[in-house]
């Protein structure tokens, strides 16, 4: 239903900043959820940041709370996560996802995303 393909991912230094963005290609993606995870080499799957269809309301994890800011823009089809003072800790792969379901909830668990993208690698260097 919602095609998703991620971009920006690269290698940066300890303390630097990324923007990714999350390319989108569905007619329910403007009214729908959307989020971003990470996966660390060893780790399961973890949330990252969460928007609501309208952009008005973010939630995000502990971990990134004050350094990622995500975003969206309808008009675009497009979702961004602005990373600043980037960790070690926070190398992964991160993951776009779309809701499952129309909610007013902040969901959290990979569960209640259906669509996926591909991925892009994000390494944080010494």
């Amino acid at each position: 239903q919602v095609q998703l393909g991620e971009s920006g991912g690269g290698l940066v230094q300890d303390g630097g900043s990324l923007r990714l963005s999350c390319a989108a290609q569905g007619r329910t993606f403007s009214s729908i959820a959307m989020g971003w995870f990470r996966q660390a080499p060893g780790k399961e799957r973890e949330f990252v940041a969460g928007i609501s269809w309208s952009g008005h309301t973010t939630w995000y994890a502990d971990s990134v709370k004050g350094r990622f800011t995500i975003s969206r823009d309808n008009a675009k089809n497009t979702v961004y996560l602005e990373m600043n003072r980037l960790k070690l800790e926070d190398t992964a792969v991160y993951y776009c996802a779309a809701a499952r379901t129309l909610t007013f909830a902040r969901i959290v668990e990979t569960k209640d995303f259906g669509s996926w993208g591909q991925g892009t690698q994000v390494t944080v260097s010494s």
